[in-house]
């Protein structure tokens, strides 16, 4: 009698169920980011340099502000050489701005920074594995800006801040050390880290626009160091020369740090509203842009 054998069913084995947990989305984009930039040695120590740069300038600056001061009663000065006792002039005003006094040159390696950390991904090919992580360009790029925008304000915010205690032992001297509530001084500590964040935001935009770190930096420059000077150099040609030079971005920046607001000059709300203007469209120019451009 023939029999008939099954073999038993195999064991069914537990069904792969998909990732519940969140994929790619714009918090983790920012987390890499801000990976990307911290753990760069080179990145790290420039911003770390930027810090005890500018704060080594104000240092200077009050310094130099002491001299002035120490000139003011000296004889042997000449009378229409001495420094005023009073108005903006004066030691006693300018040390009011000794906080900000080395934001140029923040403000220089901050908008070099921006466009070397977007630019260089183009330069390097990096940009495809950054955009096969993150298909969407926008959100990637957005990530970008916004964590390079938080560590220059950081780098001002703490360079002004540690510029004003720093300086106050060496303006003390010939008392001309202030309180940080004078007006307008702590508006002005904050504001410089406003400003390099913005600086940084449209660094960043043109990094984005030109894809070429040598171009971009150029760029960068010109923008905020030359054309100010070659606006100048034209502003007795036309009257509207100078009024229009009031919106570009460095002045509208200067007025953003500014302890007292001159005549006929934007207020450090105005000025910051101008900068939030100029970084605001580069921005959006530059996203649109990128999302339509090949990688």
């Amino acid at each position: 009698m023939a029999t008939s054998t099954s073999s038993a069913p195999a064991p069914s084995r537990p069904r792969q169920h998909r990732e519940t947990g969140p994929g790619v989305n714009f918090g983790r984009v920012m987390k890499s980011e801000w990976i990307k930039v911290t753990t760069v040695p080179s990145t790290v120590i420039l911003i770390v340099s930027t810090v005890v740069v500018m704060v080594g300038l104000a240092a200077l600056f009050a310094w130099s502000l002491t001299m002035m001061a120490q000139s003011i009663n000296d004889p042997s000065v000449p009378a229409e050489f001495r420094t005023p006792t009073e108005g903006p002039g004066s030691p006693g005003f300018q040390a009011l701005t000794t906080p900000s006094s080395g934001l140029a040159f923040g403000q220089l390696l901050i908008a070099s920074l921006a466009v070397v950390l977007i630019a260089s991904e183009w330069t390097t090919g990096m940009i495809r594995s950054t955009m096969v992580a993150v298909p969407k360009r926008v959100p990637a790029l957005l990530a970008k800006t916004v964590i390079i925008a938080v560590v220059a304000f950081v780098v001002g915010f703490v360079s002004a801040l540690v510029s004003y205690l720093v300086a106050q032992p060496i303006l003390r001297g010939e008392n001309l050390d202030f309180a940080l509530s004078e007006d307008g001084v702590l508006a002005s500590v904050i504001n410089t880290g406003t400003f390099l964040a913005l600086v940084a935001v449209i660094s960043m935009s043109i990094g984005i626009l030109l894809r070429n770190t040598a171009g971009g930096v150029v760029t960068a420059v010109g923008i905020f160091f030359v054309l100010p000077i070659i606006v100048q150099l034209l502003s007795g040609i036309a009257d509207w020369i100078p009024d229009a030079a009031r919106f570009l971005p460095a002045d509208a920046g200067e007025q953003m740090v500014a302890v007292e607001v001159a005549e006929d000059a934007l207020t450090q709300w105005q000025g910051g509203l101008v900068m939030a203007a100029w970084a605001l469209v580069l921005l959006v120019i530059a996203l649109v842009v990128a999302k339509k451009r090949d990688v």
